[in-house]
């Protein structure tokens, strides 16, 4: 086997791994973890739930005041134990003065727009509850997502707990959504097994939370502020739980365009967070957290993106030489084929879901070409634009 052949089994093993190979061997390690399994979960009677804090970062967002309001209020949790905190900076539309019409909700409002991130590092330190959850003006909670979130900090290890991000879509849906769709449903399956495993990589921004005496100031001009959180907690020896019965719901983006909008500011902030996390690379110190953080994020970010565009080169250059490798190519074109389809019908509302794969793959993939631009040229605005949603 020459060379060029070496690469490219490489590459490819590389691709598989990053999006399916990690999560066979995840799968299988989680099987083999839960015939040792022992205890249980200690359920928290009411007396003994903590106060809990959802503070929620706004901007501009007077048109899903009324709808989360309602929302938290519905919610199964005892009233006296779950305070509303939000912070409006910058907002320069009706959000602040609708909010303050509500009694019992803490509203923090200066004029100046300093990204949300800021927002945050601000208004946790008027955070007096054990317990803060993060959430999203846009998104609606599941009646039991903060019942379900407390309870799991009954284990004294745990120290950030991820609620889940579900797409709401109709039976005949865009490319952007059944892509999107399909790739949550995935992701959710990897953190269940990662959390079951030993924690979770990440948290789902739309709901999380941690113990407020783990929070430690974050730079103002990070991207990502969910994945640093989390992550930074992990790396002071405490678990990242995850319970897709806590979740979080919003509609698909309103397009691929929309969609990519959010990749791209999503793989900007991968990337500067690889750099700011870079101890976790160290798999003597960190251990099964730095093998699940290099396999589950890293890859995807980073190394994968360029594979995938190396493979095609050498798989061109390869395929006069065997019929192996013609028809692994015949593969890879028809792929992109696909994607191509997916993007010329990207608007259609259709049922057939074969073309919005490729082309959500190849979106995420090209987002993170164009994020990694946006970072070394620091073009990344902190300030968040919300994509357009269905």
């Amino acid at each position: 086997m020459d060379t060029l052949q070496i690469i490219f089994w490489i590459l490819l093993g590389i691709i598989f791994y990053t999006y399916l190979g990690y999560g066979i061997v995840l799968f299988v390690m989680v099987r083999i973890k839960r015939i040792f399994k022992t205890g249980k979960l200690v359920v928290l009677k009411e007396d003994e739930l903590p106060e809990v804090t959802l503070l929620i970062a706004a901007y501009n967002e007077q048109d899903f005041v009324a709808k989360k309001v309602e929302n938290t209020l519905q919610l199964n949790y005892p009233k006296a134990k779950l305070h509303q905190m939000w912070v409006t900076d910058g907002s320069d539309d009706n959000t602040p003065t609708l909010l303050k019409s509500y009694k019992d909700i803490e509203v923090l409002h200066k004029p100046e727009r300093n990204g949300k991130i800021a927002a945050m590092n601000r208004a946790m330190k008027f955070v007096k509850t054990p317990i803060v959850i993060f959430s999203d003006a846009n998104t609606l909670l599941g009646e039991n997502s903060i019942m379900k979130i407390a309870q799991m900090f009954s284990n004294p290890k745990t120290g950030c707990v991820s609620g889940e991000k579900r797409i709401l879509n109709t039976e005949k849906e865009a490319a952007a959504g059944a892509g999107e769709g399909i790739y949550w449903k995935y992701e959710s399956a990897l953190k269940r097994w990662d959390a079951e495993l030993n924690t979770a990589v990440g948290a789902a921004g739309e709901l999380f939370a941690i113990r407020t005496e783990l929070f430690n100031e974050v730079e103002a001009d990070t991207l990502l502020d969910d994945f640093i959180i989390s992550l930074r907690v992990a790396m002071q020896g405490y678990k990242i739980d995850y319970d897709p019965e806590a979740y979080a719901q919003e509609t698909a983006s309103a397009n691929v365009k929309e969609e990519l909008k959010r990749k791209i500011r999503i793989a900007a902030g991968g990337i500067q967070s690889v750099v700011r996390l870079y101890p976790l690379l160290n798999i003597f110190k960190y251990g099964l957290l730095s093998f699940q953080y290099i396999s589950h994020r890293v890859l995807r970010w980073t190394i994968t993106p360029i594979a995938l565009l190396l493979l095609l080169i050498v798989n061109i250059i390869l395929a006069p030489s065997s019929i192996l490798f013609t028809i692994i190519l015949a593969l890879q074109a028809l792929f992109y084929i696909f994607a191509f389809i997916g993007w010329k019908l990207e608007n259609k509302e259709l049922k057939v879901k074969i073309f919005f794969i490729p082309y959500y793959f190849y979106i995420m993939n090209y987002a993170v070409y164009m994020g990694f631009i946006r970072y070394i040229r620091n073009k990344q605005s902190v300030n968040w634009e919300r994509a357009k949603r269905g």
